[in-house]
């Protein structure tokens, strides 16, 4: 397995880049942050899933494990499109210091309509190729947003048995009925990956990689369960989750977190060879130069929840396929480049697994701030084979994770980064991070900023309009951070 040369990057959500809108978008902000990616020498742009979000607004509950999410749309390059119009877009302007998920779930559909509307037959003629290409997922993503939105959003266990079921007479009369709105979701998937290709197509130019994110489980409302229900263990008529996905007690949560999703039936995936997931990765990497995948351990064992259960303490874990689907993946797609979220509940068994899979893990200093334990989470520790964060998007900032220590290991924290006045205590963690041996370093852009507590980004096993909606401020990316960010990156040779 071929390892990640010496880099850096850094972590930021689309969502969160800076705008006049009520959220981050693949317009002019983003080719913004790539060029200021460019100047700080950074090799990687990982950003968060870009899915179509639902329940909590969680980029981890989509949907769909393909579709793009609408939101992230830019409407400034509508304009220029010639789908809509100046005037069009100036309610969506404003002051935005947060993302505002409710302003764009009444307004953000309503407008893209009117684009649909302002169709030419140039782009008629791309969105039907774009259609064709991606019929093996676009066909059911947009029947059931369709569905979802004629059955006043209700969920897809709470439909009527005949279209839950997919009986064939139901599923030809709603297509009679929903034609025009199955064309509408169709065209904004056009209109995203359109965007998202071009910008990624940029970063790639400025000498700049995407890593992406792949959450394991879809939702289980999503378009995922309803067309392939053997692939989970769901009851297949009912459609409700029997076993539920989770993690048992950790540094997240102490009672473990429930996350709702429904976990594979491994037996069904073997004997169809994986396919599933060698396509889901297929098309992971046609928009991302290299993939995390989140929860990676859960593919040695999972841990699984009896439907019901209000805390993950009763759950239990189960076999999952390893070696055996990434060496499909690999028969199929070659030498992958993948970073393997490898955090949690780790055992030996795991670590074996990832051994044998070549794959880099994760290493996150916040989760090593103690001055009487050598964490290998500090990154004296970490191994050239490893993917170094100061935080992640699941945790404390790090100047709020050393705020919160008691009084010696905040010391301790200090000392460690060689924190002085010269250098903001975040950055200081990042110069550290850099300075380490291993291979890949990644920072959340809180971090390079020294944000504390006013910069985290979600609060697990919380359901909150706090969690995903941190936005960068205006003009914080300044000029002195592009130097220091350029320096450390040529002092510690990244």
């Amino acid at each position: 397995m071929a390892q990640f040369s010496r880099s850096s990057g850094i972590l930021m959500p689309i969502f969160s880049l800076p705008s006049d809108y009520p959220i981050g978008s693949l317009g002019k902000e983003a080719y913004q942050f790539v060029d200021f990616l460019a100047s700080a020498r950074q090799k990687y742009w990982q950003i968060l899933p870009v899915g179509h979000t639902g329940y909590g607004n969680s980029p981890y509950q989509c949907y769909s494990v393909i579709a793009g999410n609408p939101y992230l749309i830019s409407l400034e390059m509508l304009v220029e499109d010639g789908l809509l119009k100046k005037e069009d877009i100036l309610s969506f302007k404003g002051i935005f210091p947060k993302v505002d998920y409710e302003f764009l779930r009444s307004a953000q559909m309503p407008i893209l309509k009117k684009a649909f509307k302002n169709v030419d037959s140039r782009i008629l003629k791309e969105a039907k190729i774009f259609e064709l290409e991606n019929k093996e997922w676009l066909n059911d993503y947009a029947f059931f947003m369709a569905l979802k939105d004629y059955l006043d959003e209700k969920a897809v266990w709470e439909w009527n048995k005949d279209i839950r079921t997919r009986n064939p007479k139901a599923m030809s009369e709603y297509e009679k009925i929903l034609q025009k709105d199955i064309l509408f979701y169709k065209f904004i998937q056009y209109l995203f990956f359109k965007q998202y290709k071009k910008l990624k197509d940029y970063a790639n130019s400025k000498g700049v990689k995407i890593i992406g994110d792949i959450p394991i489980y879809p939702s289980p409302d999503s378009c995922d369960v309803w067309a392939n229900p053997k692939l989970f263990k769901v009851d297949e008529e009912k459609l409700v989750t029997k076993k539920i996905a989770g993690v048992p007690p950790d540094y997240y949560s102490a009672t473990g977190q429930v996350w709702g999703n429904p976990v594979y039936d491994w037996n069904v995936h073997e004997k169809q060879g994986y396919s599933w997931w060698i396509w889901r990765m297929k098309k992971m990497f046609e928009i991302s130069d290299v993939v995390r995948i989140d929860h990676f351990r859960a593919f040695c064992n999972y841990f699984e929840i009896p439907q019901g259960e209000e805390t993950a303490v009763n759950g239990k874990w189960q076999p999952g396929p390893k070696m055996k689907l990434f060496n499909a993946i690999k028969n199929q797609l070659g030498d992958v480049p993948i970073i393997a979220e490898d955090l949690g509940d780790i055992d030996d068994a795991v670590r074996e697994f990832l051994a044998e899979s070549g794959y880099p893990g994760m290493r996150v200093m916040v989760f090593g701030l103690q001055e009487n334990e050598d964490n290998m989470h500090l990154p004296h520790n970490w191994p050239k084979n490893c993917v170094g964060y100061t935080s992640t998007h699941d945790s404390e900032t790090f100047v709020q994770k050393v705020l919160l220590l008691n009084k010696i290991d905040r010391a301790f924290a200090k000392d460690y980064v060689n924190f002085n006045e010269t250098c903001k205590l975040g950055l200081s963690a990042v110069r550290s991070a850099m300075a380490s041996t291993a291979n890949m370093v990644i920072f959340p852009i809180q971090d390079c900023l020294s944000l504390g507590k006013e910069g985290r980004m979600n609060t697990p096993s919380t359901v909150s309009e706090s969690n995903w909606s941190w936005r960068l401020p205006k003009n914080a990316l300044s000029e002195s951070l592009i130097k220091k960010l350029s320096n450390f990156t040529r002092v510690y040779k990244r």
